[in-house]
């Protein structure tokens, strides 16, 4: 299990943190867990999770593959992008409330322009989501982040 603050690893905040912790990570992957609040951001009105959420949970388990990385050499946690995913799957269409999901991420493919794929899984007993995610680290994420001036929201 690693103690490293989760709001120090992501660059989310507040209830926008769904992974509840890091169990292991290494080289070339991760392991996160959660469990089903029934009073979620996303919570379906008897308490379960939308699957289609676990594309999130995936991606923040990338993202906090990024940021124990980061932490270990010293580096400042840095903001990166979902471009997509590919082959979602999942046999159930919501998570229930309580249950504890396991993500496990695996990373197929980096290259020194911040590109990345990452192999995901999602499992508890009687679920499995599986999904291929494709990720953008760019080295200088501030320029995509600035309005050009003149331009208003």
């Amino acid at each position: 299990m690693i103690d490293w603050p989760l709001a120090e690893l992501l660059p989310h905040a507040g209830d926008m943190i769904f992974i509840d912790q890091i169990l292991a990570f290494d080289d070339e992957q991760i392991h996160t867990c959660l469990t089903v609040k029934p009073n979620g951001l996303f919570s379906l009105p008897d308490g379960s999770l939308p699957a289609w959420v676990g594309i999130e949970l995936m991606a923040q388990s990338v993202a906090a593959f990024a940021g124990c990385h980061a932490r270990q050499r010293g580096d400042a946690v840095a903001l990166g992008f979902l471009l997509g995913s590919r082959k979602f799957e999942c046999n159930v269409e919501s998570f229930p409330a309580g249950t504890e999901l396991t993500i496990h991420g695996i990373r197929s493919l980096e290259d020194d322009n911040g590109m990345g794929v990452f192999e995901c899984h999602i499992n508890a007993p009687g679920i499995h989501a599986t999904a291929r995610l494709n990720v953008y680290r760019p080295p200088q994420a501030a320029h995509y982040l600035h309005e050009p001036a003149g331009v208003q929201s």
